[in-house]
């Protein structure tokens, strides 16, 4: 892949799951420094850079003396081959649980100044146990000790 479909793909993913471009390249980021632990002979720290613009990325990888101080700093760049099949496993992992985290963090911040205002939805589904409320980009299990939900959930539903 190159750096120019790398960073389109970057582009398609974050308006597909309505995310920043510096969001994705931290997420981009933090997997990759992952996958490079995952190696083996891998450092015991490394930084990882990306360039938003030509989507070049960098390995300065470190080695932690005794007293926990990085040490040694060199570029540890490997080539696009070298990371192997664990890497990429890896990666593909922590991406895509980084990506969901950053959405989950958006959700949360969308509806967490709003604590007290009155929200529409619908009730999508209930039981013995809860109420399952959809509220546009986010859906909410309401347990039924709220007995409020509980009888606004029996009335909508018969």
């Amino acid at each position: 892949m190159s750096n120019m479909d790398m960073s389109e793909a970057l582009r398609m993913l974050a308006a597909d799951r309505g995310l920043t471009i510096d969001a994705l390249l931290q997420v981009l980021v933090e997997a990759l420094a992952t996958a490079y632990k995952k190696r083996p002979n891998a450092a015991d720290e490394v930084i990882v850079g990306v360039n938003p613009d030509n989507m070049d990325i960098t390995f300065t990888a470190y080695d932690v003396d005794d007293d926990g101080n990085w040490i040694n700093e060199r570029d540890d760049t490997p080539k696009k081959d070298e990371l192997g099949r664990i890497a990429a496993v890896t990666f593909r992992q922590v991406m895509g649980q980084r990506i969901r985290e950053v959405e989950r963090e958006r959700k949360f911040e969308e509806y967490a100044n709003r604590e007290g205002d009155i929200v529409s939805g619908a009730v999508q589904k209930t039981d013995t146990r809860y109420t399952l409320l959809d509220l546009g980009r986010v859906e909410r299990c309401c347990h039924k000790p709220n007995k409020f939900l509980a009888k606004l959930a029996s009335r909508t539903l018969v």
